[in-house]
């Protein structure tokens, strides 16, 4: 259940939440933690160093300290040992996926007018045709689901497995995962063209060159390559219309073998559309960010599925903020 709003210092605490998050996007957009990653700075210092004003990089600095992400002793900054870890470019567990908040910014501060016009009036193209940077950060943010992935395999009955379809894989976070349980499973990750290349550098880095291969296309029109015993769809049909899910599942239906398992991972919505309250808000994500997206209730998952003549539907709740909905055929 939601928490409910009491009082108008609990209103307010959640409309002021803005002011931290933006001063976090604007110090990773600058790249001060990845410059105090050679040692500690002044704000003068550091104002040289990413071309700013030194009163204002100063006072930024001033407010991380305070939010807790730098140190400062002696008139100079430092990083803590979380922002080190985890926002300096140069390091392995880099949260380069905030890039992609940065975007998420700009559009949500279109709702407004979202609303008045029931879509995006930022994002006029399809994901396929957005630049390299907007692609790369989306990739980033979803790689790091990686944890989520492990857990989610977790949940399905991977032993009669050897040919998995990832549609919209992206990183292929999710088919690492998979395959880790079976070390049988040979994936196929289907995504766009211009998504593709990033994929592959992805499998080259997580050394799944040969269990992992790609095929890009559109996977509302074009051909699967092959028959499976598993299709995955996670995080996609929060993108799409009732009408191209219904054509999105009928194809990864079709792509199955008999006995084949069909996947869906995403946020399933209750029927009047409140709860859960992440799933409530997603759905303000996919109005901001797209122009047909939503996210779905059970019900209408369930239709898409039996429409496709998938039996044996159910769901599994990952405890992660999302739900799986097999059939199988």
């Amino acid at each position: 259940m939601s928490t409910k709003i009491s009082s108008p210092a609990g209103l307010l605490e959640i409309v002021n939440g803005f002011r931290k998050s933006r001063i976090i996007l604007s110090a990773f957009e600058l790249g001060i933690f990845t410059n105090l990653a050679g040692g500690a700075m002044s704000g003068q210092s550091m104002a040289d160093k990413i071309t700013a004003d030194p009163r204002a990089t100063d006072r930024l600095m001033n407010a991380l300290v305070a939010i807790g992400l730098l140190e400062k002793s002696g008139g100079v900054f430092s990083n803590t040992p979380f922002s080190a870890k985890f926002l300096v470019t140069t390091e392995p567990a880099f949260l380069g996926g905030l890039s992609h908040q940065v975007h998420l910014w700009k559009t949500w501060s279109s709702l407004t007018e979202a609303v008045r016009k029931g879509h995006s009036v930022t994002i006029k193209e399809s994901i396929g045709k957005r630049d390299e940077n907007w692609l790369q950060s989306f990739i980033a943010a979803m790689h790091s689901r990686t944890q989520q992935a492990r857990g989610v395999a977790e949940l399905v009955d991977l032993s009669h497995t050897k040919t998995m379809l990832d549609v919209g894989g992206g990183s292929g976070a999710f088919s690492y995962a998979f395959i880790s349980i079976n070390k049988d499973i040979v994936s196929t990750i289907f995504d766009l063209p211009t998504v593709t290349p990033i994929t592959q550098t992805y499998i080259e880095k997580e050394g799944y060159s040969k269990s992992v291969k790609t095929i890009s296309g559109d996977y509302l029109k074009d051909d699967f390559g092959g028959k499976y015993d598993l299709a995955l769809v996670s995080a996609v049909v929060h993108i799409n219309s009732r009408e191209e899910n219904q054509l999105l599942v009928n194809k990864c239906s079709e792509a199955l073998n008999p006995g084949g398992q069909l996947i869906i991972m995403d946020h399933i919505m209750s029927e009047d559309r409140t709860e859960p309250e992440i799933g409530a808000i997603f759905a303000i994500n996919m109005l901001v960010g797209t122009l047909k997206g939503d996210t779905y209730t059970e019900s209408e998952i369930r239709s898409w599925m039996a429409n496709a003549g998938l039996k044996n539907i159910k769901v599994t709740n990952t405890k992660e903020e999302s739900y799986l909905m097999t059939g199988t055929k």
